[in-house]
C-alpha cells in the first residue's frame, strides 16, 4: 500500500529579508512536512535565527512567501498570526523566561495570553504541570528563573514551548553553553517531544553532535532514554540537514549527503561518523 502523503507544515518560497539593505535571507526555499525534522547549520550570521523568525511572522519577507499549516503568512494581519503562532512553539537562544515570574508563570503564558489556545482556566495549571513533569522539573513551580542552573532553564523553556501541544516546534540553539552532559540531557528533551507528540521540528545549533544524535536515535518511552534506531527506523525519523551561507540555503539533504560533500564551508560543520 503505497504511503500517504504527508502535510506541509512549513514551506518557504523564494524568501528575500533584508535589514538595512543587507540580505539576511536570500531567496530561500524549503519545505517540512509533518513529522519532519530539519537540522539548520551555518556560520554565525548566515541567516539560522532569522529563518525561524521568519517562520514565526517576526520577521517579514521583502519577497517571497511563507505558508505554514498552508496558510499564507506574508498576506497576514497580525491577529490572525496569532492564531498561526498558536500551533508553533519556540525555544528562543538562551531560554529567554520572564525574570519576574515563576516557573509555574511562565510556562503558563502561552495558555493564559494566547487567546487562540483557548485553555479553560481550571486546565491551566494541570496543563503547566504536565509539562514540567515532562522535562523533569516538577519541583519547580515556585521558584524563579534566577533560581535555577541554566540547564534547568532550558528545560523550564521547552516546557514552555510544548504546553500547548502545538505540531510545529522551532528550537534556537538548545545547547548553546550547556556542558556536554546537560546538552545531552536537553537534546533527549527535544527527541522525546518529536517522538511521543509527532511534532514537525525545525533546530538552529552549532553542535554537529546535536544533528546526529536527531538522524539517528530515537526516545523509548518504556525505558525513558535515547536508543540508536536500527536498520529502517533511521529511516522513519526523516532528518533534513539544511546549510546556510550568508543568507543562502547551500545545502539540504540527508547525513550521508552532507557528511560526503567536499564544499570546504559545509565541512566546518561536519564531524564524520566512523
Amino acid at each position: 500500500m503505497p504511503e500517504q502523503p504527508r502535510p506541509s507544515i512549513l514551506k518557504f518560497e523564494n524568501v528575500t529579508v533584508c535589514f538595512d539593505d543587507v540580505e539576511a535571507l536570500a531567496e530561500v526555499s524549503f519545505e517540512a512536512f509533518e513529522g519532519e525534522s530539519r537540522v539548520i547549520l551555518g556560520a554565525a550570521g548566515s541567516g539560522k535565527t532569522v529563518l525561524l523568525k521568519t517562520a514565526l511572522g517576526l520577521s517579514k519577507p521583502d519577497s517571497g512567501k511563507v505558508l505554514a499549516f498552508g496558510r499564507d503568512l506574508t498576506a497576514m494581519r497580525e491577529e490572525e498570526l496569532f492564531q498561526v503562532r498558536a500551533k508553533m512553539g519556540m525555544l528562543f537562544q538562551e531560554s529567554a523566561l520572564f525574570d519576574s515570574l515563576t516557573v509555574e508563570e511562565n510556562v503558563a503564558y502561552p495558555l493564559v495570553n494566547q487567546k487562540s489556545v483557548a485553555c479553560p482556566p481550571d486546565q491551566v495549571h494541570p496543563r503547566v504541570v504536565e509539562a514540567l513533569d515532562f522535562v523533569e522539573l516538577g519541583e519547580t513551580l515556585e521558584k524563579f528563573p534566577s533560581e535555577l542552573s541554566g540547564g534547568m532553564r532550558r528545560r523550564a523553556a521547552i516546557a514552555r514551548a510544548v504546553v500547548t501541544g502545538p505540531p510545529l516546534i522551532l528550537y534556537d540553539s538548545p545547547t548553546a553553553g550547556l556542558d556536554p552532559i546537560t546538552a545531552y540531557t536537553i537534546m533527549a528533551l527535544v527527541i522525546k517531544e518529536r517522538d511521543t507528540a509527532r511534532t514537525t521540528t525545525l533546530m538552529v545549533t552549532h553542535r554537529y553532535q546535536d544533528g546526529n544524535l536527531m538522524a539517528n536515535f530515537r526516545y523509548n518511552s518504556e525505558r525513558g532514554r535515547l536508543e540508536p534506531a536500527r536498520n529502517g527506523a533511521r529511516r522513519d525519523l526523516r532528518t533534513t540537514f539544511m546549510v546556510l551561507r550568508e543568507g543562502r540555503l547551500i545545502f539540504e539533504g540527508d547525513q550521508d549527503r552532507l557528511e560526503s560533500s567536499a564544499d570546504p564551508y559545509i565541512s566546518k560543520f561536519v564531524k564524520r561518523r566512523e
